[in-house]
C-alpha cells in the first residue's frame, strides 16, 4: 500500500476476499445462458468476455512461470536482489484489474447503443487504426501521467505502491491502486472507443490490443533480459519504438528516468532516458551463475506442482495445505503428471544467496507415490545420479538430498552415487547428523524416557544410540524394533526396552506409525517426528513438532515461498546442512551409513545464524546436545 493511500485506493470488492469472482457472476451466467438457449440479440463479443478473461488469466501466469524459472537459473537477471514475502502478499490480487476490466466491458456492452450491435471478427482497417491511436495519444498522454503520479502528492497517495517493488515480477505491473487502474483505462479506452465511433471496430481488435498490452506490461516488468543485442543493431530504429526489460528495470531503481510505456521515444525527446540503460542492456545479456550448493528435491502430492515457485505465488508462499479449488485443474494435473513420467530431468525453482555463496533448488519430476513403486527404482535413481553429475559439472561445491531422494531402499542414503563415481568433487549431503541434532535438542531437559517407533532408519538409530550415551531410555512398540536396536547398538540392559504401555510422554516417530499406536498414546503426548514427512495429525489433545527443521538467518536472501509444509522462512534439516556444509567447507560426503560429527555440525548451524524451530503451543525448554557420534 502507498505510504499516505489517498481514496478509491483499495479495490471495491476487497471485503469478498476470495469469492470476489461472484461480481463478475451475473453477466457470465446471463451470457452463458444467452449462447445456450439463442436469446435474441446476443452478440459474440458479449459471449468470448468471460472466455477472454480467462485467456488473460493463462497468459500472465505463463509469464510469471517464465520469468520465475529464468531468474531462478540466474541466467540474464537484471536486478541481482531478493524477492520476499511482502512483495508476493503485496501482489497476490494481480488479477483484480482482469475482474475490472471484464465488468468494464460487459457494461459498455450494456449501456452503449453501438456495441448492442453484432461486430465483425475481423477488420484489418479497425486494427491498423488502433496501432496507430496507442503509438501517438495512448504512449504521449501515458508519459506525461507518469511524470505527474511521481510528484511527491500523487506519488506518496497511489503510485509508491507500485515502486514497493525493486525487483519486478511480471505481475508487478498492474500492481496498482484501484484509482490508478481507472486513469489506465481511460487512456487505453482511446483506440477502444475511437474505432467504435468510426465503425472500424472489430471484436480481433479488442482482443489484440489487451493481449498486446498484456504481453508487454508482463515483458518490461520482468527480471532478466532476454531480448539480443542484434534486433537493434540490425534496425537501429527500433530502440525508440521498444522498451526492454532492463531499460524498465531502471525506472524501478532509479525512480526519474525511463517513463515511457512501451515506446522509449518519448524519454528521448523529453531527455528522461538513463543513460545506463544500452550498458545495462548488455551487461544483464552476459550474466549466467553457478549455484555453489543445490537442494535435490521432488513433487510430493500430485497438487504439489501448483505449489511450486513457479507456478501459483500465493500458495508457494504458504504451507502446503488441501485446497478444494485445486481438483477444477485435474485435466492439467493429469497431463503434468503423464509428462513426469515420461521425462526425469530435473529442473530449478527457486535461487538464494547467503554469505557470498549462491544456493539453488532443483526438482526431480518424480511424486512421492513414485518412489513407492519398485519398478521406478531405476528410473529415479538415473534421474538422481544424472542432477549430481550436472552439478559436476557446473562446479557445485555441495549437493544435498531432501525427502525420498535419499531412501535406503532407493540409494542406501545417497551411497550409491558416491560408490559409482569415487572422483566426485561435488560432495553429497543427506543432512541426517543435523536432524538428529534438531531432535535431540527438541527433547525437554529432564526426560528419562522416550518411546521411538516406526520404519527404522540411519537417524532413528543414530538417535537411539544418542539417546542411550544420554541415559535416557529407549522405549519400543514392536520386539522386531527393540530386537534391532539391540543388536546393532550393543546397548547395555535396560537402555533400551520393549514396552507396550504406552505410558511415554516423548514419542520420536518416523514412517509406519499406525492410527491404532497413535490414539493409544495418553493425552498431552509429543510427537516428534524424525522422518522426511509429517505424521498424519489424528489427536486435537496432543502435540505435533513438524519434521527436522530450523529458522533461517535474515540474511539469507531471496526467500518467497515456503518448502512443503513448514512456515515461512524454515527450511528442512538436510536442506541446511548442504548450506553448512558448503560454507565450513567440509570435504567429505554425508550419505551412505556415514555421518558427521552431530555436535560439529550443530554448532557450525547455530554459528551461522539458523535458530531452532519451537511449536508455540509446545513450548518445550531446550536441552543441550551430548556426546555425537560419527558412525554406527
Amino acid at each position: 500500500m502507498a505510504s499516505t493511500p489517498g481514496i478509491l485506493t483499495n479495490w471495491p470488492w476487497t471485503p469478498l476476499g476470495s469469492f470476489k469472482y461472484v461480481v463478475l457472476a451475473p453477466w457470465v451466467i446471463h451470457s452463458t445462458y444467452s449462447y445456450m438457449f439463442g436469446e435474441e440479440g446476443t452478440d459474440l463479443f458479449y459471449i468470448l468476455v468471460f472466455p477472454f478473461l480467462l485467456w488473460r488469466m493463462l497468459h500472465n501466469q505463463i509469464w510469471i512461470s517464465l520469468s520465475r524459472y529464468q531468474t531462478a537459473k540466474g541466467k540474464g537477471t537484471i536486478v541481482d536482489k531478493g524477492l520476499e514475502f511482502e512483495q508476493v502478499d503485496r501482489e497476490r490480487d494481480w488479477d483484480d484489474q482482469i475482474i475490472f476490466n471484464g465488468i468494464l466491458f460487459y457494461l459498455a456492452r450494456c449501456v452503449l447503443p453501438m456495441t448492442q450491435t453484432d461486430l465483425p471478427i475481423w477488420r484489418g482497417n479497425g486494427l491498423v487504426m488502433t496501432m496507430l491511436l496507442h503509438a501517438g495519444p495512448v504512449e504521449y498522454l501515458y508519459y506525461w501521467l507518469h511524470r505527474a503520479l511521481h510528484h511527491h502528492f500523487l506519488y506518496s497517495r497511489y503510485h509508491s505502491h507500485h515502486h514497493s517493488s525493486i525487483v519486478t515480477e511480471p505481475i508487478t505491473s498492474v500492481i496498482h491502486p484501484f484509482a490508478e487502474h481507472i486513469t489506465y483505462f481511460m487512456l487505453f479506452a482511446i483506440p477502444i472507443v475511437a474505432t467504435l465511433l468510426i465503425g472500424t471496430a472489430s471484436i480481433s481488435s479488442y482482443f489484440v490490443y489487451i493481449t498486446y498490452i498484456d504481453f508487454m506490461n508482463n515483458m518490461g516488468h520482468c527480471n532478466f533480459e532476454f531480448i539480443p543485442n542484434w534486433i537493434f543493431s540490425l534496425f537501429p530504429p527500433i530502440k525508440y519504438l521498444i522498451y526492454t526489460p532492463s531499460y524498465h528495470s531502471l525506472h524501478h531503481t532509479q525512480f526519474r528516468t525511463n517513463y515511457s510505456l512501451f515506446m522509449p521515444i518519448y524519454d528521448y525527446i523529453y531527455g528522461t532516458m538513463d543513460k545506463s540503460s544500452d550498458t545495462l542492456h548488455e551487461s544483464s545479456l552476459r550474466k549466467e551463475e553457478s549455484p555453489d550448493v543445490v537442494h535435490l528435491t521432488h513433487l510430493t502430492t500430485t497438487e504439489s506442482i501448483y505449489r511450486l515457485p513457479l507456478a501459483f505465488a500465493s500458495l508457494a508462499s504458504n504451507p502446503h495445505t488441501s485446497t478444494w479449488y485445486l481438483w477444477l485443474l485435474w485435466p492439467v494435473t493429469l497431463w503434468s503428471l503423464m509428462l513426469t513420467w515420461i521425462f526425469g530431468r530435473s529442473f530449478v525453482i527457486e535461487r538464494q544467496r547467503f554469505d557470498k555463496h549462491r544456493l539453488q533448488t532443483w526438482v526431480i519430476p518424480k511424486y512421492s507415490l513414485q518412489y513407492l513403486l519398485s519398478w521406478q527404482t531405476e528410473a529415479i535413481n538415473r534421474a538422481i545420479e544424472d542432477a549430481i553429475l550436472e552439478a559436476e559439472q557446473m562446479g557445485v561445491k555441495v549437493i544435498n538430498l531432501g525427502l525420498f531422494n535419499q531412501g535406503e531402499g532407493l540409494n542406501n542414503y545417497g551411497g550409491i552415487y558416491v560408490q559409482r563415481n569415487p572422483r566426485l568433487k561435488v560432495k553429497v549431503v543427506d543432512g541426517s547428523s543435523l536432524a538428529v541434532a534438531v531432535i535431540l535438542n527438541s527433547i525437554p531437559k529432564g526426560t528419562t524416557q522416550v518411546l521411538l517407533t516406526g520404519n527404522l532408519t540411519k537417524v532413528a538409530y543414530a538417535l537411539a544410540f544418542s539417546l542411550c550415551q544420554r541415559d535416557i531410555q529407549v522405549v519400543t512398540l514392536q520386539q522386531a524394533e527393540y530386537l534391532k536396536l539391540t543388536k546393532s547398538l550393543n546397548a547395555t540392559e535396560g537402555k533400551v526396552v520393549h514396552d507396550k504401555s504406552y505410558a511415554q510422554k516423548i514419542w520420536l516417530v518416523g514412517d509406519g506409525l499406525s492410527k491404532q499406536e497413535q490414539l493409544s498414546a495418553p493425552k498431552g503426548t509429543i510427537f516428534v517426528p524424525f522422518s522426511q514427512f509429517p505424521p498424519k495429525q489424528l489427536r486435537r489433545d496432543c502435540l505435533y513438532h513438524y519434521t527436522p527443521a530450523m529458522k533461517i538467518p535474515k540474511s539469507l536472501e531471496n526467500v518467497y515461498s515456503c518448502e512443503n509444509w513448514l512456515p515461512r522462512r524454515v527450511m528442512s534439516a538436510s536442506r541446511i546442512a548442504g548450506i553448512v556444509h558448503a560454507l565450513e567447507g567440509w570435504n567429505e560426503h554425508e550419505c551412505g551409513h556415514t555421518m558427521s560429527s552431530i555436535d560439529k555440525v550443530w554448532q557450525a548451524t547455530l554459528r551461522h545464524g539458523f535458530q531452532p524451530l519451537v511449536s508455540k503451543e509446545a513450548k518445550i525448554d531446550k536441552s543441550p546436545l551430548q556426546e555425537s557420534i560419527t558412525q554406527f
